[in-house]
């Protein structure tokens, strides 16, 4: 098999191991679609965001009936797009709280679905839609949601000194699991492709892991056509590079945060959260929460008992972050990790 053969998609073990060996055989470059030259200020309108270089980003507002009282600007995870975050939107909106998801490059409905934007574009595409909320909503706290790769460009970003609009972050299951922690050799590619999104190539009874306890959610996943199925080696790699950065970003995180994990997580497993939080900065529980569902697994607010989590964001959004520590209503930060 030829290295462009590994583009293809992998529809067994045995060709995902080929295609895996072939690449690292050959050494090719991965087939990249980052954005382009800037030639006009980003902008927001209804249904999207518009970059500067001119790549239209589909939206999806979930927006209160009365004024806001804080906003929050949801990157999804690998292969996922936009209406990852109907459940969270939903219920944030009955608390006066807009959300602002939208589709990244390379994913759903955005541009040059399948191929890999970079970690770069990606990043600046944040900050941008960042800075647009912020600008749509003037004295209203605007917050940062990343769910698993959404939360790895939050940390690789606030590492770079990005995302400074915003006034504290959400990491739901931040995608912390690098090379370092892999195999030597096709193992990282293989287990990027194969667990960190499994049902999107159909392969999760193969494999055994569960993304979440929800099987109503699993099976949208696998209806909707916007969900990303046939993941090109490239793209992998390119997440596997974005992970790495998050990892060594969580020592600098020192930033106004709730992070949120689950127990029965088995993509983002309990250990490795644990280091990283033993490797971010000292922070008393008004600065940082770390919130623990021992029930939860990686789609936290797409698990049965999501609802209880997503009325811990919503509570912790409200309280503002630097207020006297309030507990969480369901107790989950009161959990050590």
């Amino acid at each position: 098999m030829n290295a462009a053969g590994c583009v293809r998609p992998a529809r067994s073990l045995a060709m995902a191991l080929a295609c895996a060996g072939a690449l690292l055989t050959a050494a090719c470059a991965p087939t990249l679609a980052p954005a382009g030259p800037p030639h006009q200020p980003p902008r927001l309108e209804d249904t999207r965001f518009v970059m500067g270089d001119g790549a239209a980003l589909p939206l999806i507002r979930y927006l209160p009936d009365s004024p806001a009282r804080a906003a929050v600007v949801a990157l999804h995870g690998f292969n996922d797009y936009a209406n990852a975050f109907a459940p969270v939107g939903a219920r944030l909106a009955r608390d006066a709280i807009a959300t602002y998801a939208y589709d990244q490059r390379g994913f759903g409905g955005a541009p040059d679905r399948g191929l890999w934007p970079g970690s770069d574009s990606l990043i600046e595409d944040a900050d941008a839609a960042l800075s647009l909320v912020a600008a749509r909503h003037p004295g209203v706290p605007v917050y940062m949601l990343g769910e698993s790769m959404g939360g790895a460009e939050i940390l690789a970003g606030v590492a770079r000194g990005r995302f400074r609009a915003a006034a504290g972050f959400i990491l739901l299951a931040p995608g912390l699991r690098g090379r370092s922690t892999l195999p030597p050799g096709a193992a990282p590619i293989l287990w990027l492709a194969s667990r960190a999104m499994p049902w999107l190539a159909g392969r999760a009874p193969d494999f055994g892991f569960r993304p979440t306890d929800n099987p109503e959610a699993v099976r949208a996943l696998i209806r909707d056509p916007l969900v990303v199925r046939e993941t090109r080696i490239g793209t992998i790699s390119g997440l596997v590079d974005l992970v790495d950065e998050a990892v060594e970003s969580v020592s600098h995180f020192d930033a106004p945060a709730l992070i949120l994990m689950g127990r029965r997580d088995e993509i983002i497993p309990p250990d490795m959260m644990r280091a990283a939080l033993a490797r971010m900065p000292p922070a008393g529980p008004e600065r940082r929460r770390i919130a623990v569902y021992n029930d939860g697994y990686h789609l936290l607010t797409r698990d049965r008992r999501g609802q209880v989590v997503i009325n811990d964001i919503a509570a912790w959004i409200l309280a503002r972050p630097g207020a006297p520590a309030t507990p969480l209503p369901s107790g989950a930060d009161r959990v050590a990790p």
